[in-house]
């Protein structure tokens, strides 16, 4: 499980992202930062997408604009894409129900090898393998809608799948690979009789290493002749890694001198599981998802031929940040389908079980339950559809996007499930293996909670997201002062950068206040017009709060996490509230109903509740006492509090 380091566009070809980043220098001032800080920023700033090339809803939105011609229409697959979908689907669905048994996986810690073998056989390994190399060649809406079913009867299979092919070799063999890479090992992920398939991995994560590549320990140091990099260093959380036939090495390779400056470099490497001085230390077990093979590996004078590098040396993390920017949209697509067996299940128990004379699901309490897992159900769908269809349509930049929905849906899908299990009380905490063995229905509940609290943490924690979201964010605003930040930038530039600045900000932060939002009705969406005129003042509202806390704060914002914490949870949800009622009006059309609708409805009437408690929120007044809090708690002063109990370990 990887720890995400930071979105980049979805899908740059090696040639354009070359151009837009050669040696970007960072618009941030680092000269007032320690060198641990101002390495892991420089590392951090060289890697991200600098330029904005296609559109961006999200980014207009921090920048108060609500755009609506970019989700109006909700994207629809074609006719002959959505018939291969709906016949792959329908035989994985016969398959799971046959012949997997999620609750002895979960047990077992065990995904049986016949089920591995047969999976590769249907070409479940290859979904994202192109055709011409003999994979399916699938669109991400069609991968997508076939994670969302795996990941809704068996998680643990689920994460094998997205490991392999949503952050494994194949996606940045796909986007970074030469013609002979992918020719040599793109055809042994597809199903080929009589040969047993090749299950990938993404080693980046170290046990020191969390989100800071720049102390990255893992070394490839290229031999004399230029023949070969030898590996040396620890990998920790690599899912897949202990029965992967290839994986991605991500690795600290020679420094690089940048405006007289050495930059560390990192680089990524094809390396065949099975070469000599791999290690499999520790096979992790964890609270769910608890079959998948992931562990701590280390790597010992590890030969990898040269021509093994993905991309190019030093191109490793722009690679990592790209990768995991188009993988993680299968984990709304995951939670999605979580949070509609829960759907299944709280409409199937709330109709039958009885208390005191009615179902407890007419009760107003179990409404309220109903009503939360139906439309923060849909509005997951949304999310998970619209970045899955720009993913594909590739007209848009969705590094903003991508990162909102595996946010949103990942915390969302958590409070989706853990009120159902509320809602099954007693039951929903009980194993489904043990309400079977005594002749209940075996709803998974207690499974599901377990195996979906990851989400929030893999491939980007929450927090992460959040700062990852606030960087790009203000990105404009940072490259509108850029001059003006940087410390050595001559008089006279800084001058005409502070005019310029002038200039832009004078227009643009009239406009935040006094503009057509006043006066839009949006009378074509019916009972949502209310929603998106308040998205539309609330763009321009969430634009003035960034604007005012970087004057407020300058240099010092980046420490305000708590604060960029509520703009991006604003942010996404406004993303959110724009996607479901967008897709609810394309759901009314075709099914002829307003039931969309009405879920819609409520779904933004709940959104806005928590948007404005972000708002409230925005004044920190409790942030000094919180912060005098966290600060004695590291120190001891609290200790006293800890007495009367057994110390862990």
């Amino acid at each position: 499980m990887p720890t995400d380091l930071g979105p980049t566009s979805p899908t740059p070809s090696p040639s354009s992202a070359d151009a837009r980043n050669a040696d970007a220098v960072p618009v941030i001032d680092l000269s007032k930062m320690s060198v641990d800080k101002r390495a892991a920023m420089e590392v951090a700033e060289s890697a991200r997408e600098v330029q904005w090339t296609e559109p961006s809803f999200a980014q207009q939105l921090f920048m108060g604009t609500f755009n609506r011609t970019l989700v109006d229409s909700f994207p629809r697959q074609n006719a002959a894409d959505q018939a291969i979908g709906d016949a792959f689907c329908a035989k994985l669905a016969d398959y799971l129900t046959a012949n997997l048994d999620a609750e002895e996986v979960d047990q077992s810690r065990t995904i049986p090898e016949q089920v591995i073998s047969d999976l590769f056989a249907m070409g479940v390994f290859a979904m994202k393998v192109p055709k011409q190399y003999g994979g399916l060649g699938f669109t991400q809406v069609n991968y997508n809608r076939a994670m969302m079913l795996l990941a809704s009867h068996c998680a643990s299979t689920a994460v094998l799948v997205s490991a392999h092919q949503s952050i494994g070799v194949p996606q940045p063999l796909k986007l970074f690979g030469t013609e002979e890479q992918k020719q040599k090992y793109f055809p042994r992920f597809c199903p080929q009789p009589g040969k047993k398939g090749t299950i990938s991995a993404f080693a980046l994560t170290e046990p020191s290493v969390g989100s800071d590549p720049s102390k990255m320990a893992t070394e490839a140091v290229l031999t004399p002749d230029g023949t070969h990099y030898v590996i040396n260093g620890e990998k920790l959380w690599c899912t897949n890694g202990p029965i992967a036939g290839l994986l991605v090495v991500m690795c600290k390779t020679a420094p690089k001198i940048v405006a007289g400056v050495e930059r560390a470099q990192i680089t990524a490497l094809i390396v065949e599981g099975n070469s000599p001085g791999i290690e499999v230390v520790h096979r992790c077990d964890f609270m769910g998802i608890r079959a998948i093979q992931n562990g701590l590996m280390r790597f010992h004078d590890v030969k990898v031929p040269a021509e093994n590098v993905l991309w190019a040396p030093g191109k490793g993390l722009k690679l990592a940040l790209t990768t995991l920017n188009t993988g993680r949209l299968t984990l709304p697509a995951a939670c999605t389908g979580v949070a509609k067996q829960c759907l299944r299940i709280g409409r199937e128990w709330g109709a039958e079980r009885q208390q005191w004379g009615l179902p407890i699901g007419a009760h107003e309490a179990g409404r309220e339950k109903l009503n939360f897992i139906a439309s923060h159900t849909l509005a997951m769908e949304a999310v998970t559809w619209l970045t899955s269809h720009w993913a594909d349509d590739h007209a848009k930049d969705i590094r903003l996007e991508a990162a909102m929905a595996k946010m949103f849906c990942s915390e969302i899908g958590w409070q989706v499930v853990d009120v159902t299990l509320q809602l099954r009380a007693g039951r929903g905490y009980e194993k489904g293996s043990s309400l079977k063995a005594r002749g209940e229905k075996a709803y998974p509940v207690e499974r599901m909670l377990r195996d979906m609290r990851i989400n929030r943490i893999i491939e980007g924690t929450t927090d992460i997201m959040r700062l990852f979201l606030a960087r790009e964010a203000m990105d404009p605003h940072l490259k509108l002062a850029a001059d003006l930040l940087k410390k050595h930038t001559p008089v006279g530039t800084k001058l005409t950068a502070g005019a310029k600045l002038a200039g832009f900000y004078t227009g643009w932060y009239a406009k935040q206040w006094f503009n057509a939002s006043l006066w839009e009705r949006h009378d074509d969406m019916g009972i949502l017009s209310g929603h998106y005129h308040y998205l539309q003042a609330t763009a321009h509202r969430l634009a003035r709060s960034i604007f005012h806390a970087m004057g407020l704060y300058q240099e010092r914002l980046e420490r305000k996490q708590v604060l960029l914490g509520h703009l991006m949870d604003i942010g996404t949800e406004l993303f959110a509230m724009a996607a479901t009622c967008s897709y609810a009006i394309r759901l009314a059309g075709e099914r002829h109903d307003t039931t969309p609708m009405t879920l819609a409805d409520s779904f933004c009437r709940e959104s806005t509740k928590r948007i404005e408690n972000h708002f409230r929120d925005l004044s920190g007044s409790d942030g000094k006492l919180m912060n005098q809090v966290g600060k004695g708690v590291l120190a001891g002063d609290f200790a006293w509090l800890e007495g009367g109990v057994q110390a862990p370990g």
